[in-house]
């Protein structure tokens, strides 16, 4: 049960009425799970106003699924997307980031027991690009390594052979987004000795160039209005520079 709902119902004095419990048959639960289970939910993440209709058809014609996809607004900035087929939704969940007009849609696959007052989106998958590591740790082993200090690891990238280009290593990762990005990190071997490697994100959608935290720009930063009232020259440590080439 929500949180929101449990702290309100501490509150409320319940009738005896109130407190009974309303069974629900099989019949009336199984063809909405049965139409539930091929879905997604999605929320833009943004702090900006925008064309609910227009985001709906761009991500139809994105995803190539004009007349195969159902969506309906189930929340305030909250959908449901209703797929067809299995291979569909998990192509479109795989093939993320997903974005309109440079704003981020998280998804999340439907479980049973999902309500609006409990789905909680509160990570992006992002492919990440580990740059400058010792070419002694170009392993799929070691950028899981990596990619599990940053968030939750989803997959990574095998190298098919050891002739290919092999400028840096690929992991796909679900970052939290109350955090800022990361720009880089140190990592360290058996013999202790520190190297630092960079971070480029692929896709990378809007974020603020002041605190690097996703969904927001420096236009709407409460932290960067702050500090520039108060005549501060800011010095800003993110940009473009963690953007991926032709991402």
């Amino acid at each position: 049960m929500a949180n929101d709902v449990i702290d309100s119902l501490e509150n409320m004095k319940l009738t005896t009425e109130e407190e009974e419990v309303i069974p629900i048959s099989d019949e009336g639960q199984l063809d909405t799970i049965e139409e539930c289970s091929l879905s997604l939910m999605g929320k833009f993440l943004t702090c900006k106003s925008f064309n609910k209709r227009a985001a709906k058809n761009t991500m139809r014609r994105a995803w190539g699924l004009e007349d195969r996809l159902r969506i309906t607004e189930v929340g305030p900035n909250l959908f449901q997307f209703k797929f067809t087929s299995e291979f569909d939704l998990n192509r479109i969940l795989r093939g993320g980031p997903w974005s309109c007009d440079n704003q981020l849609l998280m998804l999340k696959r439907w479980r049973k027991g999902m309500a609006i007052g409990n789905i909680r989106m509160e990570t992006v998958t992002l492919w990440i690009q580990i740059w400058g590591a010792p070419l002694d740790m170009y392993s799929s082993r070691v950028a899981k390594e990596v990619g599990s200090r940053l968030g939750l690891v989803e997959e990574v990238e095998q190298r098919k052979g050891h002739d290919e280009l092999n400028y840096f290593m690929r992991v796909r990762v679900a970052l939290p987004i109350s955090k800022p990005l990361r720009r880089g990190s140190f990592i360290a071997g058996f013999d202790g000795e520190k190297n630092w490697v960079k971070f480029k994100y692929e896709r990378l959608p809007m974020f603020c160039y002041y605190c690097g935290v996703l969904g927001h720009d420096i236009k709407n930063c409460a932290a960067h209005f702050v500090v520039t009232q108060n005549g501060v020259v800011v010095d800003y440590q993110y940009g473009e520079f963690l953007k991926a080439m032709g991402g």
